[in-house]
């Protein structure tokens, strides 16, 4: 298990510090050079008060006047650069961060369970890791030194104002509790409002990918307007709930915004009378005024960054809760070596979520040996083959191979046992040789093309633009089908493992190819332990064992005749699976 799970309780900071790893560094140089770029800009208004002093003592010599100039530029030049040196450094902490949310992110959602990922929408994965960190980016790479310096520089200029007059110090304040409470009005409700928000931006990103993924199904079924029109309104109430937020925070924001930094509200009538009354010279009077003007301005700056925060802290939320996810545990090294590629379920039980869709599953599948999985619909066929094919752990009961329970194997010994090609296959935009050699990686051009062959592909291969260098599209796209899950089984195959599951593999395919497939995997397969979800049940005929699955149970299990001859769940399945080819033969015929 990762060390981010042994952890109970990361703050939002700890885990940026975390991501940061070996780049923390420069996070702290870039606070030590932000403090420093905040005191050489506080510096200017000491030697502007003293040139003021010198001005009102009678002084006019123009080369001590230029001396005070002089000091000013020196110290704004020294400012930018120390800034630059600070947002550079920070810059830097934080692509790194970034880059490192990103990898580990993706990195746990292929140890995560297949569920668990399912449950997850892509529109909102790929928002929060895509948009949404990025969107962090200029947040992290600034508060981090800024918050931390703006901090320090309004503390020190009170310090200073208390050493010069205890008095002017307090009277600088006068509009603290004001922008204050302000501030803390504005506040109230934020962390509902923004769930909120975010609640309806994820609502609108999905509506956005479902609407592109299924266009093609919308304009077929003339369903343009109305899927137009949740798009439309998904996008609305997006909007509004960031319109509404920010109009009811107008007011106290402005009231925040400008009554805080208005610190000669109070300090110049304080200053007058004080001076009056002798108890304050007009040297010390000018020099609180001039720090009391930049008093509160920082803390009006940080003001700004508590949007961005919450921004952060609700981001880093949402990607700690993709990589501190329950995983598939599995041991570095294999604690036994499987004797053989026999398969044993024992008492399997599986829910999805709470509703429980396996009852007790008891079987062994026998090493060497075709068995088929046949039955209704939602009955869980493809879930006692993602089980077996180590997708999903069981809720109850042991799946074991060689006698050795799966979770005491390693990723790699298992993967290398088993192959498994569903209905629905991925294919990378990239091209079709890259895509048949992550069946293996590292096989060579000609490994992939013998598979090819024996897969029965090469030809339809060879026919593409550029053969085996034609690039897919995303997601297979620019194949029909059937050559997706044809490219699908020879990628399977390459892979060499003494465990094959199909499930439906021939679902996209014409009897043609079909046909072609079968002849294909049933040479590459000779030998192999081979599990099989068939939709024609005369393509399993030949099975060794043919278990039935009816909700979630075992109803009946044997070879084509003798289930034939019980006259159960099969043989109906059977007559209807007859009646309905025979029926779209005599059609074809016509």
């Amino acid at each position: 298990m990762d060390k981010e799970n042994k952890v109970e309780k990361r703050s939002t900071w700890q885990w940026i510090f975390y991501f940061a790893g070996i780049k923390k560094k420069h996070f702290q140089i870039s606070v030590i050079l932000a403090f420093g770029s905040v005191i050489t800009q506080m510096l200017p208004y000491f030697i502007i008060a003293r040139l003021i002093t010198s001005l009102m003592n009678g002084c006019r010599d123009i080369s001590v006047l230029g001396k005070y100039l002089l000091w000013m530029a020196l110290l704004w030049l020294l400012s930018s650069l120390l800034h630059a040196l600070s947002t550079t450094a920070s810059h830097k902490a934080t692509f790194y961060v970034l880059g490192n949310m990103r990898r580990r992110s993706i990195d746990k959602l292929t140890r995560m369970q297949l569920g668990d990922v399912l449950k997850r929408s892509s529109g909102g994965l790929k928002n929060t890791l895509v948009e949404r960190i990025d969107s962090i980016e200029t947040i992290m790479a600034h508060v981090i030194p800024e918050f931390t310096s703006n901090l320090a520089a309004p503390l020190i200029i009170f310090i200073y104002l208390v050493y010069l007059d205890w008095r002017m110090a307090l009277i600088s304040l006068v509009t603290f509790p004001i922008g204050m409470f302000s501030l803390a009005w504005m506040m109230k409700d934020a962390n509902e409002r923004n769930e909120f928000c975010i609640e309806k931006t994820k609502v609108l990103n999905d509506t956005a990918v479902e609407y592109i993924n299924g266009i093609e199904v919308i304009k077929v079924f003339g369903k343009t307007q109305s899927s137009y029109d949740k798009f439309v309104v998904a996008a609305k109430e997006a909007a509004s709930s960031y319109v509404e937020w920010m109009r009811d925070y107008n007011t106290s924001m402005t009231m925040a915004m400008t009554v805080m930094p208005s610190t000669l509200i109070g300090i110049l009538p304080m200053a007058g009378l004080l001076v009056m009354r002798g108890s304050l010279s007009a040297e010390e009077a000018i020099m609180c005024i001039i720090l009391a003007v930049g008093l509160l301005t920082p803390i009006v700056a940080l003001m700004a960054f508590v949007d961005d925060l919450r921004q952060m802290e609700t981001i880093v939320n949402e990607v700690t809760s993709i990589i501190t996810s329950p995983e598939q545990e599995r041991p570095e090294v294999s604690k036994e070596t499987a004797k053989d590629n026999t398969i044993r379920m024992e008492d399997v039980h599986f829910k999805y979520d709470e509703k429980e869709v396996l009852h007790g599953i008891d079987v062994e599948i026998k090493e060497g040996t075709f068995t088929a999985l046949v039955g209704p619909s939602g009955s869980g066929k493809s879930t006692i083959a993602r089980l077996i094919s180590g997708l999903w752990d069981t809720t109850e009961g042991k799946i074991s191979i060689g006698g050795v329970d799966v979770k005491n194997m390693s990723v790699e010994d298992f993967n290398s046992r088993v192959a498994y090609v569903s209905q629905d296959n991925y294919l990378f935009n990239d091209t079709v040789m890259e895509n048949i050699r992550i069946g293996r990686v590292g096989a060579s051009n000609e490994e992939v093309i013998e598979i090819a062959k024996a897969s029965g592909c090469h030809d339809f291969i060879m026919e593409l633009e550029n053969g085996y260098e034609t690039i897919v599209g995303g997601g297979g796209g620019h194949l029909s089908g059937g050559e997706r899950q044809r490219i699908s089984i020879a990628r399977a195959m390459l892979k060499k493992a003494p465990i094959v599951i199909l499930d439906e593999a021939t679902a996209y395919t014409d009897p043609d190819n079909e046909a072609i497939i079968e002849h294909s995997v049933g040479r590459l397969v000779k030998g192999k332990t081979l599990i099989v979800i068939a939709h024609r049940l005369s393509t399993i005929q030949n099975a060794d064992n043919i278990l039935v699955i009816d909700d979630g149970r075992i109803v009946e299990q044997g070879d084509h005749q003798s289930l034939l001859n019980k006259k159960g769940l099969y043989m109906r399945m059977w007559n209807d699976h007859i009646y309905i080819k025979d029926k779209l033969e005599k059609e074809e015929s016509v």
